[in-house]
């Protein structure tokens, strides 16, 4: 058994379906709102969302037949302040960022068939962000929050960086296609998990095991040296995808030698880890339900296949 790769028909995750506030955005034109109407419901914070995220922009992107919202304008500090964006702002569409875009989404579309139908169903909104003037911090990659269904963030950081440790000196399209199809396969776990009972009854992130991540242990917070049940479930779906990813473009002769280079590191630090952190969900399984086994079997057939 395998995550879901498709939104199911009158779901909660169907912005299509026959709910007032949701058709009143469609009726609207408001469509770009609509995953923040879902937001007002997972956080169950009285925040109306949804409304803020009206007065974002939305500049679409189409490929392959798919239209994305690509937000503009100011970031809501509501919206940022829940999806831990403070230090940010959305930065400036330019005609380069658009090509760049434009070609990591064409390229999971014509090499990654597969990994393109999951961004489809997943993601319709891209955020992408830079930290505001004065902030010292390093910047994020990319993110996805359970709480903001269908919406991604990445920064410049995304044509450079492959996580955790691979470093391209060069920017590459080919890198900002992998950290999106990163954040959409980790919407399509958020979905499956919220809507089904994956992990036993009982079973809280705040109390759960710590699986110990050794290729971390240089990041100072020990939320990203020792992992939750939970989070090591997410990174071994998300692991199991990139490698395929990153494989598939090891195998093809048009790419330059520093994204060769990147995708072997990745590649090669990715495999054992995936392998280590599948292990570990192994001897945790007492943390899952039936049908959270399930699913760690057909990770570990995943796995052996890589």
């Amino acid at each position: 058994m395998q995550i879901t790769a498709t939104v199911e028909p009158g779901s909660f995750f169907d912005l299509g379906r026959h709910d007032p506030a949701l058709i009143r955005l469609r009726e609207d034109g408001a469509e770009w709102a609509l995953p923040f109407a879902l937001m007002e419901r997972l956080t169950k914070s009285g925040v109306p969302y949804a409304e803020h995220a009206r007065t974002l922009g939305s500049d679409i992107v189409h490929v392959a037949g798919t239209a994305f919202d690509w937000f503009d304008a100011d970031l809501p500090g509501e919206i940022a302040d829940e999806i831990n964006l403070s230090n940010y702002e959305i930065i400036e569409h330019t005609a380069g960022r658009r090509a760049a875009l434009t070609q990591a989404l064409e390229r999971l579309a014509t090499v990654h068939p597969e990994g393109f139908a999951r961004v489809r169903e997943f993601v319709r909104g891209f955020l992408w962000v830079g930290l505001k003037p004065g902030v010292r911090t390093s910047s994020l990659t990319s993110s996805s929050d359970p709480a903001l269904p269908y919406v991604i963030v990445f920064s410049e950081k995304a044509q450079h960086h492959i996580p955790p440790n691979t470093v391209s000196p060069e920017p590459s399209h080919l890198f900002l296609a992998e950290n999106i199809l990163h954040e959409g396969v980790h919407q399509s776990v958020s979905f499956h998990v919220l809507q089904r009972q994956v992990f036993a009854d009982g079973y809280d992130s705040k109390t759960s095991p710590k699986i110990e991540i050794a290729w971390r242990a240089t990041q100072g917070e020990a939320r990203n040296q020792f992992w939750e049940v939970d989070r090591a479930f997410h990174a071994t779906c998300v692991y199991n995808q990139l490698l395929r990813f990153r494989r598939t473009e090891l195998d093809r002769d048009d790419l330059t030698p520093h994204e060769r280079a990147s995708f072997q590191a990745a590649y090669d630090e990715g495999l054992p880890a995936v392998r280590y952190l599948m292990d570990q969900l192994e001897l945790l399984g007492e943390h899952f339900t039936d049908h959270g086994r399930e699913l760690l079997t057909g990770l570990r057939h995943q796995t052996d296949q890589l």
